[in-house]
């Protein structure tokens, strides 16, 4: 989609700024106004959060629905809703998993397959694969990863980095030596696992 979007508005760098904002949040563009869904939203508003002037965003607007490949995306944009924020309120944990961007598919797979094998129970997966940042895949399971999981998501190939997001207890306990998070319930089991190995 980026590359679309760098094509139709390669000339337009204000406008494509506004385009770029409404297909990362998934605002429709119909009938010469923006839509979360049903809801319209007020062009001085997104104007002021954009930073760009209303007449850019006016022009955006007409400038979609005169291309007829532009109108037929925007017209169908929806926003997703994303969990991972929320998750460790709710009890749940969230991998946060930073992958290289050419082995982005079959390691995502790889993520999944190995979740699916130790049947934990997946509530919500979000991850892009967009052309000017990382992959960064989301992934809110319902209760605990066990420690095996943990450790072995390192090992599949493009993995770079990972961040457990778990129910927070106290927010000033830091860190195990594997993975930024805050609490983290498994770093006793998991130096227990790094002293029996190194036996």
């Amino acid at each position: 989609m980026m590359l679309v979007l760098e094509e139709y508005f390669k000339n337009y760098p204000a406008r494509r700024k506004v385009a770029e904002f409404l297909f990362l949040n998934g605002l429709s563009v119909k009938n010469g106004k923006i839509y979360l869904r049903n809801a319209e939203i007020p062009i001085s508003e997104l104007s002021r959060v954009i930073g760009v002037n209303r007449k850019i965003v006016y022009h955006t607007i007409e400038y979609i629905e005169n291309t007829p490949a532009l109108k037929f995306i925007f017209e169908r944009l929806r926003p997703f809703a994303d969990f991972s924020e929320v998750a460790p309120i709710m009890g749940w944990e969230v991998l946060e998993v930073e992958l290289d961007k050419e082995l982005y598919a079959p390691a995502i797979s790889a993520l999944l397959v190995l979740l699916s094998e130790h049947r934990i129970p997946i509530i919500e997966v979000l991850s892009k694969n967009l052309t000017y940042e990382e992959p960064v895949a989301y992934i809110v399971v319902d209760g605990s990863i066990p420690v095996e999981v943990f450790v072995r998501v390192k090992e599949i190939p493009g993995f770079k980095r990972l961040i457990l997001h778990t129910p927070e207890k106290k927010k000033e306990n830091l860190v195990c030596a594997y993975c930024e998070v805050r609490y983290c319930p498994k770093r006793v089991l998991m130096e227990r696992m790094s002293i029996s190995g190194s036996r």
